[in-house]
């Protein structure tokens, strides 16, 4: 089999489950070196071990993206041993108990905009100098359909998505003309992970599709490529 991505190296964050733990896999079979970030060591090391087994490459950098020097440690550890960095996805997520806007629980509207748009601050902050050293860097950001649009008991985490787009948006803006850098946010829609079980534990999770469909549709983006800022929805 071929492998497009031979030699490329990949950070993901939210890699111990869900579609960042599909991600990883997949970028792994076309031959990337993933990185996997994440809170949970046993889940990381059960992605990396699944890598391995089928052939491919990855190391583990446990980190809470929360922790106020957690992504700069993990940039200057991963700058140490390459001096490039491929492709930056941006999958981990914090979604807080469904509430009308008068009821937010103040600790997890806090932790959602520190995991979902302060941390992506950081992340972008760290890991630019390495991403333009790229040949052709991709960053790919998940969002969700609320943060475009508002949604009743969903604002504490629809605000900080729609603060997540501007902000990844604003950043291709800024890439664009002075390098190769380029950025593209997907939003997956409906998927079998942890998550929406959080937030419809009614569903029958055999009614959505599974994360691996999510993966596939980011490897063929990485693959097909896009020359400039990219939106899209995984239907």
């Amino acid at each position: 089999m071929t492998k497009p991505f031979e030699g490329k190296l990949a950070l993901v964050t939210g890699a111990s489950k869900g579609i960042g733990g599909a991600t990883a896999m997949a970028l792994a079979e076309t031959g990337t070196h993933v990185v996997l970030t994440g809170r949970d060591v046993k889940a990381l090391e059960s992605i990396e071990d699944r890598i391995h087994d089928s052939g491919g490459a990855a190391t583990i950098a446990p980190v809470d993206l929360a922790e106020s020097d957690g992504i700069a440690r993990l940039a200057s550890a991963i700058a140490g041993r390459w001096d490039k960095l491929d492709f930056l996805i941006i999958s981990a997520a914090y979604l807080p108990t469904l509430s009308s806007v008068t009821q937010i629980d103040g600790k997890q509207f806090s932790q959602a905009v520190t995991t979902n748009l302060l941390a992506t601050q950081a992340l972008l902050a760290n890991f630019d100098p390495l991403l333009k050293r790229a040949e052709a860097a991709r960053v790919i950001g998940l969002t969700s359909s609320v943060g475009k649009d508002s949604r009743a008991y969903w604002s504490a985490y629809g605000a900080t998505k729609a603060a997540f787009d501007n902000l990844l948006d604003a950043y291709a803006q800024e890439v664009e003309k002075i390098g190769n850098v380029r950025v593209a946010t997907i939003d997956p829609g409906a998927t079998r992970t942890a998550m929406r079980a959080k937030a419809y534990p009614g569903e029958d999770p055999q009614t959505v599709k599974p994360p691996e469909d999510v993966a596939a549709r980011i490897v063929e983006l990485l693959v097909n490529d896009f020359p400039t800022r990219h939106r899209e929805r995984v239907d």
